[in-house]
This record gives structure tokens, sequence and C-alpha cells, in this order.
């Protein structure tokens, strides 16, 4: 898989740590790879959003079916975080202050998260519009609404499975749904101040083992 090249950015002081201001939406190919580095990326307000609840904001990495973001941190503002449009693998990306969603999957696909995590997020941090599955793994979060949403009033089948997490501080559920045939679970996760883990789905579809309440 081929590495893919930065949109339109700017370059902060290279003495200080690197921060790339980005002013059009990077995109990343099907079946490529975008590796950041360990670089921290920031939305421009004026083009692609202030990282506020205001619907309609940008993307700073929109992500084509296969397509991996790797070693990435996202700092404020993060405009409308990562878009995914198909399967999308996402390792070892952090958002420090998530602006309107941290990652929203945009057409049906299943989305693999591993390591990194998700900060200061008003309401969800992870948002699925469209059918599919979202596995969670080895991934820290904290103060936020949910780590999980399922567009609000939408009744598609969705899967969402969270593993060896960390999550505190939550103001609503770790998984939340308004679909009576989608599925959550959580297994060998810590948490703390968590008003309940699961919300909005049928009687039996949810499943937890493993986990811990500090």
């Amino acid at each position: 898989m081929g590495l893919v090249a930065a949109a339109s950015v700017s370059q902060s002081d290279p003495v200080q740590a690197a921060v790339t201001v980005v002013n059009t939406t990077i995109p990343v190919p099907a079946g490529t790879v975008y590796d950041g580095k360990g670089q921290t990326f920031v939305a421009n307000p004026t083009t692609l959003g202030d990282g506020s609840q205001a619907e309609g904001q940008k993307p700073i990495f929109r992500l084509e079916a296969g397509a991996t973001l790797t070693n990435v941190i996202i700092g404020a503002p993060g405009a409308d975080g990562v878009h995914c449009y198909g399967n999308c693998t996402i390792t070892n990306v952090t958002w420090q202050d998530v602006g309107e969603d941290a990652l929203t999957l945009k057409s049906s696909g299943t989305v693999n998260i591993t390591g990194g995590g998700a900060f200061k997020a008003y309401d969800k941090v992870f948002q699925l519009n469209a059918a599919g599955t979202i596995n969670i793994k080895n991934f820290k979060a904290n103060d936020i609404g949910k780590l999980v949403r399922q567009l609000g009033g939408t009744t598609f089948k969705t899967v969402m499975t969270v593993d060896s997490s960390d999550i505190s501080n939550v103001k609503d559920s770790i998984l939340r749904t308004d679909s009576t045939i989608s599925t959550g679970r959580i297994t060998n996760t810590r948490y703390s101040n968590v008003p309940t883990l699961f919300k909005g789905f049928a009687a039996g579809n949810t499943s937890e083992s493993g986990n811990t309440k500090y």
C-alpha cells in the first residue's frame, strides 16, 4: 500500500513540536496508508470548522474504502475529525479535543480502531451514519458524552465492540443506538464515572465480560 501526501497544509515553527494546520481536507485514497509520524494536525477554523457542535463542519481526513490512518494526533480545533467511506483502519490516533465528532462512518463498512484515545467530546466520539461494525481496542477516552452513537432515529444494524479499553467521565453512555437490531459488546475494559454502559439497545442485544469499574 502506498503512502499519501498531505493536502493543503501549513507548518508551524519547526523548532517547536510539529503542528500541521489543515486548510483543506486531506484525502486518503482507497487501499493506502497515511502515516502522520506522530505529528499534530489542527483544522483551519475558517475553511474546515471551529470544532464546535455546529453541523456541517468538514473532516480533517477523508478515508476511502480500505484506507488506513496511523500515528496521528488531532488537536484543537478538530472540525469534524475523520470521515470513513467504507472499511477503514485507525491505529494510534489521538483526538486531544474532539470537535463536532472524532470519526464518522459515512457509508457501510467496518471500522477497526486500535490504540490512541479521545478527550473532551461534548457529545459523541464515534458516529455511525451507515450500517456497519466498529471495533475499538486498547483505546482511552475521558470527558465524553458517548463513545459510540448510531445516528439517532435510524433502524439499520450496527455492531459495536469495545475491548481492553479505559473509559472515564462519561455523560450519557458508552454505546448508544435507537435500532432494535444493533448489538453492543464491552469486554476487558476499565471504566469510571459512567452512568450506563449501553443505552437504547433491545433486550438481549448487549453483552459484557471481564470489565472493571474503578
